[in-house]
C-alpha cells in the first residue's frame, strides 16, 4: 500500500524561497491509514479562544497553562497536583480553551510514531529549525529511493553553514601544510 490516506486530497504545489513549512510525518508498520485510539491523551495545547471559566480549579489550571506554556503543548505530568489539573482540564476542553493531541493508531491496531519539525526555504537551501534529529537507521522499510537525482538531492546538506565550515577547514589545513613545507625547505 502507498501509505497515503485516500481521504487527504493531494494538490500539486511549488515551494518558494522565503516560505516556511510545518512538516508532520507519521510512521507506522501497518497499512498507513490512521485513526484516533481509545487511549486517553495527556498532551494538550492551549488555543487562543477566550471564555470565562466557572470552576475555581479550571481557572487555576488555565492560568497556570497560560503562564508556563503559552501556546506550546504540555503534558499533565508537568503539574504538581495531577488530579486538580484533570479537574480543571475538563472544563477547558469542553469550552475549547485547550485542545487535546489525540493518540493515533493504525487501522490495523499498530502503533504510530509522529515527527514534527519546521523547514525554512531560503536561497542557499532548506533549513530545519526545530525538531529532534531523525535517525533513519533505526527504521526498516520495504521502499527504497532509486532515482539518482533524488538521492543526490538528499545527500546535500540543507545547512548553509555545513558547507562553509568544510571549505574553511580545507583552506586552513592547506595553509598549514604550506607553512610546514616552507619550514622544511629552510
Amino acid at each position: 500500500s502507498s501509505g497515503i490516506n485516500a481521504e487527504w486530497p493531494l494538490r500539486p504545489g511549488e515551494f518558494a524561497v522565503h516560505e516556511v513549512y510545518a512538516m508532520d510525518v507519521f510512521v507506522t508498520p501497518g497499512s498507513g491509514k490512521m485513526k484516533e485510539s481509545n487511549v486517553s491523551t495527556t498532551v494538550h495545547k492551549r488555543s487562543d479562544e477566550t471564555y470565562l471559566l466557572k470552576m475555581k480549579a479550571s481557572r487555576a489550571f488555565f492560568s497556570d497553562v497560560c503562564q508556563r506554556f503559552t501556546l506550546m503543548p504540555f503534558t499533565l505530568r508537568a503539574f504538581e497536583d495531577e488530579k486538580k489539573a484533570k479537574m480543571g482540564l475538563k472544563e477547558c476542553v469542553t469550552h475549547e480553551l485547550v485542545h487535546p493531541y489525540p493518540v493515533q493508531q493504525d487501522t490495523d491496531g499498530k502503533p504510530v510514531a509522529q515527527f514534527k519539525y519546521t523547514v525554512l526555504v531560503v536561497p542557499n537551501g532548506n533549513i530545519r529549525i526545530n525538531g529532534g534529529l531523525f535517525d533513519s537507521s533505526l527504521f526498516k522499510s520495504e521502499h527504497k529511493i532509486e532515482d539518482k537525482d533524488v538521492l543526490a538531492l538528499l545527500a546535500q546538506s540543507a545547512n548553509r553553514k555545513a558547507g562553509g565550515k568544510k571549505k574553511k577547514k580545507k583552506a586552513k589545513s592547506a595553509a598549514e601544510e604550506a607553512k610546514v613545507e616552507a619550514a622544511a625547505e629552510n
